[in-house]
């Protein structure tokens, strides 16, 4: 599971549901597979899809972030610990270490450097008060232990079939939920970034004209007044 932050506009929305959709190819194919040919080839799909979806990032990007070779290891050591035992109990773990994992790397991030990983991660793409950044952390990190925590109940309290009904769905829906709402948390204190050209100009070391202006305004004030 990845990262999603979006405006609260409908292009922000269509965009990072195809990112949630284009992640979840592999947990689609696990679906597909299991419900024809049951858990095992179900895991062994999940192992080659994830493989390739790391190869075709790799390849459009040139590199992959580690937080997805880190997640396409566990997929490959606990699938195949599924496959080699025929114990299907290391598969269902994948999602709570996943999750667990990435609240503790969330958490870490307050501690270690000077932002969190949140912001590190989206604050090229939008601005945000300090503070915020930080709520947002830990939203991250209570839907993570949330996540984790309910998907091992279901595994080890419901049959392997609701399982897979509920790693497909029930997550997906969750995480749908949860971006919708952080969405409209965040467009609340969304902060509007300065336009190219007054960008430019700051680093030209010049003032913008709107601010130029403002000057010359004043100045003509001033000197009305004393006219007077």
């Amino acid at each position: 599971m990845w990262i999603y932050v979006f405006d609260d506009s409908l292009a922000g929305l269509f965009c990072t549901f195809m990112k949630l959709l284009f992640d979840l190819f592999p947990v689609i194919l696990f679906f597909i597979a299991y419900k024809m040919y049951g858990i095992y080839v179900a895991t062994a799909v999940i192992i080659v899809a994830s493989a390739l979806q790391i190869g075709y990032v790799y390849l459009k990007h040139k590199r992959v972030e580690k937080i997805h070779v880190i997640t396409f290891a566990l997929i490959l050591v606990l699938g195949g610990l599924t496959l080699i035992l025929q114990d299907e109990a290391f598969i269902k773990w994948k999602p709570t270490i996943v999750n667990l994992g990435f609240a503790l790397v969330f958490l870490g991030s307050h501690y270690i450097g000077q932002k969190p990983i949140v912001e590190r991660m989206m604050g090229q793409a939008i601005r945000l008060p300090a503070n915020i950044w930080i709520r947002l952390s830990w939203l991250w990190i209570g839907f993570f232990i949330l996540s984790g925590i309910v998907n091992i109940y279901v595994a080890y309290q419901y049959d392997t079939d609701t399982w897979v009904n509920f790693k497909l769905f029930g997550l997906m829906g969750m995480t749908l939920v949860f971006i919708v709402l952080q969405g409209l948390y965040i467009s609340r204190y969304m902060e509007e970034s300065d336009s190219p050209a007054e960008e430019q100009a700051l680093s030209d070391g010049v003032e913008p004209l709107n601010t130029q202006k403002s000057d010359v305004d004043q100045q003509d004030k001033q000197k009305q007044s004393k006219e007077f």
